[in-house]
This record gives structure tokens, C-alpha cells and sequence, in this order.
């Protein structure tokens, strides 16, 4: 069984479309449906159900893609290894982060891994929490920056943990108490990181433990837009409060939540189990040193 097949297979399977595939393993629409029909032919029955511009997975597709996701990531594990067994090393880290709130923890890390391995190529993807786990479980990233929790499947090392603050239009009746539950903010609009993204979802699991479903306002993937709405007064946002503190407007204000177990815990992921090239190793173990003094 041939890996390209497999590979532009998946791709249809996560990116949702045959279109879409083909941007990810860069290549036409045409070669990528030629590939999934040679790997459908191979296996002797179909993969996908095909109904319009939407494909379903097959039953049996659902296997072949699940022990595909893995064939992939076993594949890219071993060259790895080869490489460096050889002598081949090519001195690459790929990286993937959450596209929000990212900035703060890991510029100083990523400056300090450049300045002590300068000769590593460091390929950064931004991607969403659900979309980082797929690209580790295919390979496509030796490591991830992500929140907790994480599926079992994955080892971790605990990078950051920091409490969520509201950020309220100043002129907002609650704007200046020392602290407030998120219950005091039950008929507040609420103004989200988008539905993708880790901290949107531990917003609302914490609302619904508060006894309410919030009125979302707006969503945004970008913190300083999403700090530009509170001002205007449409509503109040949470962020992680080291990336709240790195903002200044006085058109808005930072008032800490009153709820001990509401934080946003960051972690280094990678697949359990998987080979981590010298690149990735030496991108953990500074994340540990680093850790260890904070």
C-alpha cells in the first residue's frame, strides 16, 4: 500500500473536501480524487459516500482512516529516526500553536531556543486545539502548545497555568469591584475567542456550572480586536490574565474572577509513544528549565 494515496486520503477526511486536500499536500483537486479512487480500488471497497460537494466516510472508511492516521505518523517517526541515524539532521522543529493567546509564553521561549540552536529551522503552525491533536496524531507536528485537558492519548509537559479575568467597559456597573463571579455577569454579553479555540470552550463550561447560558455578542479569533469591543461597550470578554496585562486601555478594566477553579493551563503535547527528533527533545527540555525557574 502505497503512503501518498493514504496521505491525500486523510487530508479529504480533515480538510472536509477534495479542494481543500489538494491546498494541504499541494497538489490539483484531480490527483487527489485519482488517489482516493486508487486507494478504494486497492482495498476493494468504498471509502467515501459521496453526495453533492459533501463525502461521508464509509464504515469502512472509518477504518481505513484511523489505522491511516497512524501508518502516516508511524512513516514520518521512522525517517526521522533514519535521518539521524545517518547523520541527516536537518535541524527542523515544527511547532503548532493555538493562534490566540500564544504570543506572550513562547516569544521568549522561541527567542531564547534561537539563540542556542541557530542552526534549527523552526516551521510554527497555528492551528486550533482540535486541529493541533489531528496534526500530531498524523505527524505533521512533533509538538504542540495547547491547553488542558488533552485527550489520554497524548504526553505532556505542564507549561503555564493563569487565572481568567474579565475584561469590562469601564463604564460598567461592576468595572470596579476588586473581584466578581461569573454569575454577577449573567446579563452581560459575552464576547468569545472563537468556537475552535480551547478558552472558548472553558468559558462556557464554566457558565453552565454557574446555573446560565451567556448571550454571546461576538466571536473573534484576535485578542486586540476582541479588546477593541469591550471599549465600545458590546459587552465583557475573558482572557488569561499574563495576556490581559499586556494590554492598557482605559476604555476597559480588568477585574479578576472569583472562581478559584476557572484557569487556563497550558501544556507542551506530543503523541504518546512517538519518536521526538533532537530538535523536538531540545525544545522540551528548555520548556522543563524554564518551567523549573518560574
Amino acid at each position: 500500500m502505497e503512503f501518498r494515496p493514504l496521505r491525500s486520503f486523510v487530508e479529504v477526511v480533515r480538510q472536509g473536501g477534495f479542494s481543500q486536500a489538494a491546498k494541504a499536500v499541494l497538489t490539483s483537486q484531480s490527483a487527489v480524487s485519482k488517489a482516493v479512487k486508487q486507494l478504494e480500488a486497492e482495498v476493494g471497497v468504498p471509502l467515501l459516500d459521496r453526495m453533492g460537494h459533501r463525502s461521508v466516510l464509509t464504515p469502512a472508511g472509518e477504518v481505513v482512516y484511523r489505522r491511516a492516521v497512524k501508518l502516516l505518523a508511524d512513516r514520518a517517526d521512522l525517517l526521522a529516526e533514519l535521518d539521524e541515524i545517518r547523520g541527516l539532521r536537518r535541524g527542523v522543529l515544527r511547532l503548532g500553536l493555538l493562534p490566540a493567546c500564544s504570543s506572550v509564553p513562547f516569544t521568549p521561549l522561541l527567542a531564547l531556543y534561537r539563540q542556542r540552536f541557530p542552526e534549527i529551522e523552526v516551521r510554527l503552525v497555528e492551528r486550533d486545539s482540535a486541529q493541533l491533536e489531528d496534526d500530531l496524531r498524523t505527524g505533521d507536528i512533533d509538538i504542540a502548545g495547547t491547553l488542558l485537558p488533552i485527550s489520554p492519548e497524548f504526553d505532556f509537559e505542564p507549561l503555564r497555568r493563569e487565572p481568567l479575568v474579565a475584561v469590562l467597559p469601564s463604564g460598567h456597573p461592576l468595572a470596579t469591584q476588586a473581584e466578581i463571579r461569573l454569575a454577577d455577569l449573567r446579563d452581560t454579553p459575552f464576547i468569545m475567542l472563537e468556537s475552535g479555540l480551547a478558552l472558548h470552550r472553558i468559558v462556557l463550561d464554566a457558565s453552565r456550572r454557574a446555573g446560565f447560558v451567556p448571550a454571546i455578542a461576538a466571536r473573534s479569533s484576535q485578542i486586540d480586536f476582541t479588546m477593541e469591543l469591550v471599549a465600545a461597550g458590546l459587552g465583557v470578554a475573558f482572557l488569561p490574565r499574563m495576556i490581559a496585562a499586556q494590554r492598557h486601555d482605559a476604555a476597559v478594566c480588568q477585574v479578576p474572577l472569583a472562581e478559584p477553579d476557572l484557569e487556563w493551563s497550558m501544556a507542551m503535547a506530543w503523541r504518546r509513544g512517538a519518536y521526538l527528533s533532537d530538535a523536538a527533545s531540545a525544545w522540551l527540555a528548555l520548556v522543563r528549565e524554564r518551567h523549573g525557574e518560574a
